[in-house]
């Protein structure tokens, strides 16, 4: 294996930085230098002399009408609206929907959260323009044919008429618009609430705080760091 690619399998660092690392001179591979395109071996010893990066990471509560990424004419994005410099979203939440989005500098992380394979945790509050139907939650919880798909099971708790609650462990474009429509639904308003054990804890839209503690402790442990 590659060094760049075993130091970011050890969750050490990311590929780039790891290229910066080793063209620095600060990773050895059994006690010699290391050099860009280096393989190592399981039983090799590596060594990397640097300081440990602190990351930092954000609960955002994005507001309706705001981008994610890649913002076209007359649309603003997530960078353009926060305070922050160097961090970037973890994600996407459309343009229509508000909620939580998660803003870090720690590149490490992103495949570990987006990955289908992990089936983490997303929490959703959604009201839709029509009555809920008979059997709704049973009917969204065994999974939905969306064009093909059939949607991972998923909890519904039905809040009132209009309104319910759904926690899902994938992230199709536009899921929960077009599971709703399956069952006859037109979704009028979409919030996420909850990325695993992060929640937004009361921040109004436009609003972001620090995630720290036991409770980036917790999210870092569930992603394997």
């Amino acid at each position: 294996m590659r060094i760049n690619k075993y130091l970011a399998h050890k969750n050490l660092c990311t590929r780039r930085e790891a290229d910066t690392l080793i063209s620095a001179g600060k990773v050895l591979i059994n006690g010699k230098t290391a050099k860009l395109g280096d393989k190592v071996q399981e039983t090799d010893k590596v060594d990397v002399r640097f300081r440990v990066k602190k990351y930092r990471y954000f609960a955002y509560n994005k507001p309706r009408g705001i981008i994610t990424h890649s913002p076209e004419e007359d649309e603003r994005d997530i960078r353009q609206s926060i305070p922050l410099v160097g961090v970037f979203p973890i994600g996407r939440l459309d343009k229509d929907s508000n909620g939580l989005i998660i803003l870090t500098d720690d590149g490490r992380i992103t495949d570990k959260l987006l990955n289908p394979e992990y089936d983490h945790e997303k929490e959703y509050v959604v009201s839709t323009k029509e009555e809920l139907p008979n059997n709704f939650a049973a009917r969204i919880e065994k999974g939905v044919n969306i064009e093909g798909y059939l949607t991972k099971p998923a909890t519904v708790k039905v809040l009132s008429p209009k309104k319910f609650t759904i926690t899902l462990t994938e992230g199709k474009k536009h899921q929960i618009r077009r599971m709703c429509a399956g069952v006859g639904l037109v979704v009028a308003k979409l919030e996420r609430t909850r990325i695993m054990n992060i929640r937004l804890s009361g921040l109004k839209e436009g609003e972001h705080r620090p995630i720290l503690g036991q409770e980036l402790a917790t999210f870092l442990k569930s992603l394997g760091f």
